[in-house]
C-alpha cells in the first residue's frame, strides 16, 4: 500500500466491536450451559479465531442478524481437542486457562507467527494449580494440556497482563478452593467484568497500591452484551487527527472502560482537544469519542503507564515525530514480544522516514517536530505497525509504500474505509 499526504481529516465515523472484550465475551460464553446473544461482535481476524476456538469446545454457535448465539457445552468432545489460534496471542493464552480447566487433552496451535510467542508465562500459574502443560523450545506453542482436578492458588503476575490474569481466572472457575491473581500494575478489567455480569463468584481488592482479583468455583449464566466500539482502532483515528492540522473526527459509541482510556488522557497532556461524551450503564460502557488537532508537545511514559498504553505506545511514536520536544517511553519491553518486536520494527520504520529516533532495550526516546520524507517501509507483518506507518504516509513529503498492510485486518479491517470516508 501507498499513501501519500492529505488535507484535513473531518468527519463522523465508528468501529467495528472492542477486539479485547469480543474475545473474552465468545469463551466466556463458550463456558456457560445457558444461551448467550453478543451484538456488535468485533470484525477482526483475531475474533474469528475465538468464535472457531468456541465451536471446537463444543459450544453451538451461530450469526443471524448481527448478532452471535452461543449455546456453552459443559464438557470437552471426546478425544484430543486441537484449537487453531490463528494469529491470535489473546486466544491461546485465554483458551489455555479454559482448557486446564476441563478434564481432557488439548493442544492449542496456530500461525508460525503465534507459534513463536512466549507462552511460558501462563503455562507456569496453571501448571501451580495442578495443570499438566507442555509447551515447545523456549517455552512457545504449541500447548499441550491435560486440564482438570485444579486447586485454587494465590498468584502475583510478575510482569503486568491482562491475558495470564484472564487465564489463571478462567482456570479458578473450574478449580477447588478459591483463586486470587495480584497484579501490582492494574491491566484491562474487561474478564472480571464480564465474570460479574455472568454471575461468577468475584471479588477485587486493593492493599498497599497492589490490586487483587479472587474467584471461586462457579457456573455462569447466559451473556446479554452490546459490545462497544474497539478502544483501539479508535486510538488509531484519534491519532491521525491530532496530527494533520485543521481536523476534527467524531468516533461513535467506543469502549469507555475505564482501564481502555489511557490513550485519550495522553493525547490531550500533548495538547490535542479531546472530549468524551456521556457513557452509558452496564457492564462495558460506550461513549463518543472528538478530537481536534492543536499543536503537540513531548510526553514521558513509564514503566507504570505502560499496561494501560501497549498497543498505543507505536502510535505515540508516530506522534512524537511531530510533538515539540522529546518523547520518551521507558519499561515498555513488552512490546518486543507482541506480534513482531514493535520496538524495533517501529524505530527502524520511522528512522527510514526521516525521524530522529533512539531505541533503548525497553524503549525509545523521539524528538521533534520533524518534517517526515516518503520512503519504503516494513510493517514485518505487525497489524499495528501497518496502520502507524500509513499514518505516516498522511504527513510526509512524498509517497510512503508500507509492506504488510494486509495484516491490518487483525484488528481493524474496516481501517481503509474509513480513513477515505473522513477525507
Amino acid at each position: 500500500m501507498s499513501i501519500s499526504g492529505i488535507r484535513a481529516l473531518r468527519g463522523e465515523c465508528s468501529v467495528s466491536g472492542d477486539k479485547s472484550i469480543s474475545h473474552r465475551a465468545v469463551l466466556l460464553a463458550a463456558l456457560s450451559p445457558e444461551p448467550s446473544r453478543i451484538r456488535g461482535l468485533a470484525t477482526a481476524l483475531d475474533c474469528r479465531a475465538s468464535v472457531r476456538a468456541a465451536a471446537q469446545l463444543g459450544a453451538e454457535v451461530v450469526q443471524r442478524d448481527g448478532e452471535l448465539l452461543i449455546q456453552g457445552a459443559p464438557e470437552l468432545p471426546a478425544g484430543e481437542v486441537r484449537i487453531d489460534c490463528g494469529r491470535s496471542g489473546t486466544t491461546m493464552r485465554l483458551m489455555a486457562g479454559v482448557l486446564a480447566a476441563r478434564k481432557g487433552a488439548s493442544v492449542l496451535l496456530g500461525d508460525p507467527q503465534l507459534m513463536a510467542r512466549p507462552m511460558e508465562r501462563v503455562a507456569a500459574p496453571l501448571r501451580a494449580m495442578g495443570a499438566l502443560v507442555e509447551t515447545a523450545s523456549g517455552g512457545r506453542a504449541p500447548l499441550r494440556i491435560l486440564g482438570g482436578g485444579l486447586a485454587g492458588v494465590h498468584y502475583r503476575l510478575p510482569v503486568a497482563s491482562a491475558q495470564v490474569k484472564s487465564a489463571v481466572l478462567l482456570a479458578g472457575l473450574g478449580a477447588s478452593g478459591r483463586t486470587v491473581v495480584e497484579e501490582p500494575v492494574p491491566t484491562r478489567d474487561h474478564t472480571e467484568r464480564l465474570l460479574v455480569a455472568m454471575g461468577a463468584d468475584i471479588e477485587e481488592g486493593w492493599q498497599d497500591g497492589v490490586r487483587s482479583i479472587g474467584i471461586g468455583p462457579a457456573g455462569l449464566s447466559g451473556l446479554d452484551l452490546e459490545v462497544p466500539g474497539d478502544a483501539s482502532s479508535a486510538a488509531v483515528l484519534a491519532a491521525a487527527a491530532a496530527l494533520v492540522p485543521g481536523s476534527c473526527v467524531t468516533v461513535r459509541s467506543v469502549s469507555a472502560n475505564p482501564t481502555r482510556t489511557a490513550f485519550l488522557s495522553l493525547l490531550a497532556e500533548m495538547g490535542a482537544a479531546v472530549e468524551v461524551g456521556d457513557s452509558g450503564r452496564g457492564a462495558e460502557a460506550a461513549a463518543d469519542v472528538t478530537i481536534r488537532h492543536r499543536p503537540l508537545r513531548a510526553v514521558e511514559v513509564g514503566a507504570e503507564r505502560v499496561p494501560l498504553l501497549v498497543d498505543e505506545l507505536p502510535l505515540l511514536g508516530l506522534l512524537a515525530t511531530q510533538a515539540e520536544g522529546t518523547t520518551v517511553v521507558a519499561g515498555a519491553g513488552e512490546l518486543r514480544f507482541k506480534e513482531v518486536d514493535r520496538i524495533s520494527g517501529l524505530t527502524e520504520g520511522l528512522r527510514r522516514l526521516g525521524a530522529e529516533v533512539q531505541e533503548s532495550r525497553d524503549g525509545f526516546a523521539i524528538s521533534g517536530p520533524t518534517r517526515l520524507r516518503g520512503g519504503a517501509v516494513d510493517s514485518r507483518g505487525d497489524h499495528r505497525l501497518a496502520m502507524v506507518f500509513s499514518l505516516a504516509g498522511l504527513l510526509a513529503e512524498g509517497e510512503v509504500t508500507v509492506a504488510g498492510t494486509e495484516f491490518i485486518g487483525d484488528s481493524f479491517p474496516e481501517f481503509p474505509a474509513v480513513m477515505r470516508s473522513l477525507q
